[in-house]
């Protein structure tokens, strides 16, 4: 059944079958399995194929009844031209998004969403289609050589990178509507409890490729993020006072803080050769290291570590400081924790701890 609309002027209902009003506003019609709007310009007729969503012919023809009551020109309708692949490629290309400190995050997560919406024109994007989206990544593997499924935070960010492609495209006029507005969230897990044991560290640092032995050395030592490491520029690095300097623009919480270095630490700089101030410390061939996901995972493999992730090493860091007996003050403040409800998540108490409650 199509749409019934009355129209505003003559205050006559109106069938799917019926013409447009003489007083010449539009009418939404369903013909088939296809939508469409019809409406007069100038005494001509327009006409516009939506498409099977029921929800983008009611957008528009809004859109039309608005334009037309204010006396606006009714431009075309972006969704019925522009699809989802052209939409994401001028996303990409936007100076804003591209000065992002995850644009390297941007990028995988538009080639997940190009992989299913694709070559789909906006008009055919429904709500329905976004909610299929979730349950068919839930049920992928997470990537190469991974054997557990894609995790609800993953689906969330591409959730949330949909959301952003369609809100900058309305602003600017490429679309008029977003499919994944009332899209809600899957619930998260963030919580990990695993811990690298120190047997396994020096396995996996042995099975690391040459240009990840730093990285996993500097994040197992300090408890810096993933994004604070790769963007490290030797500015930030002062040896002679043995402490890495992150600005607020450096890291997650928008709040700067002072890492402090160990001897380790401090003898594995001296080691490296030394670049100008903005020269980023970590590299590869020439190029700045912008992913480590799968040379983690591959060495992890070859080390045969299970259930691990790199930012576990933040985790390991916190909680091998926690057992050397440091205040949690101190640990926050080097951490970068702004509450404690979030650091406490970071603190795991193992059974052999647990035990010493009751030997003797």
């Amino acid at each position: 059944m199509g749409l019934l609309v009355e129209c505003p002027e003559c205050k006559k209902r109106n069938s799917q079958k019926a013409k447009n009003c003489k007083c010449g506003f539009a009418l939404a019609k369903f013909t088939g399995k296809v939508y469409w709007i019809d409406y007069l310009v100038d005494g001509y007729r327009k006409r516009e194929r939506i498409g099977p969503n029921k929800e983008a012919a009611e957008q528009r023809y809004r859109e039309v009844l608005s334009a037309r009551a204010e006396g606006r020109y009714i431009q075309k309708n972006p969704d019925t031209k522009i699809t989802f692949k052209e939409l994401a490629r001028w996303y990409l290309e936007l100076a804003e998004v591209k000065a992002k400190r995850s644009y390297d995050r941007d990028i995988l997560n538009v080639k997940h969403l190009t992989n299913h919406f694709g070559n789909r024109l906006l008009k055919d994007i429904t709500p329905a289609m976004v909610e299929s989206y979730k349950q068919k990544r839930l049920a992928e593997l997470a990537g190469r050589g991974r054997k557990e499924t894609t995790k609800p935070a993953t689906v969330n960010r591409e959730m949330a990178c949909l959301k952003t492609i369609f809100s900058k495209a309305i602003k600017n006029k490429k679309a008029s509507r977003n499919p994944a507005h009332e899209v809600k969230k899957l619930k998260e897990n963030n919580e990990r409890n695993r811990i690298l044991s120190p047997e396994e560290y020096i396995r996996l640092l042995a099975h690391c490729h040459i240009y990840l032995k730093p990285i996993v050395k500097l994040a197992y030592h300090t408890a810096m993020r993933r994004g604070e490491i790769l963007n490290l520029t030797w500015g930030q690095v002062n040896l002679r006072e043995r402490i890495i300097t992150l600005e607020p623009k450096d890291t997650k919480t928008q709040e700067g803080r002072i890492v402090p270095l160990s001897k380790v630490i401090v003898e594995m700089f001296q080691a490296m050769p030394r670049g100008l101030p903005l020269i980023r410390v970590f590299s590869y061939r020439g190029k700045p290291i912008s992913t480590i996901t799968r040379g983690i995972a591959a060495a992890c493999e070859r080390a045969g570590i299970e259930g691990f992730v790199f930012h576990d090493l933040r985790h390991t860091a916190i909680n091998n400081w926690r057992l050397q007996g440091h205040d949690y003050f101190r640990i926050m403040a080097a951490s970068g924790h702004k509450t404690m409800r979030v650091f406490k998540r970071y603190n795991t108490v193992q059974r052999e701890e647990l035990m010493k409650l009751v030997e003797g």
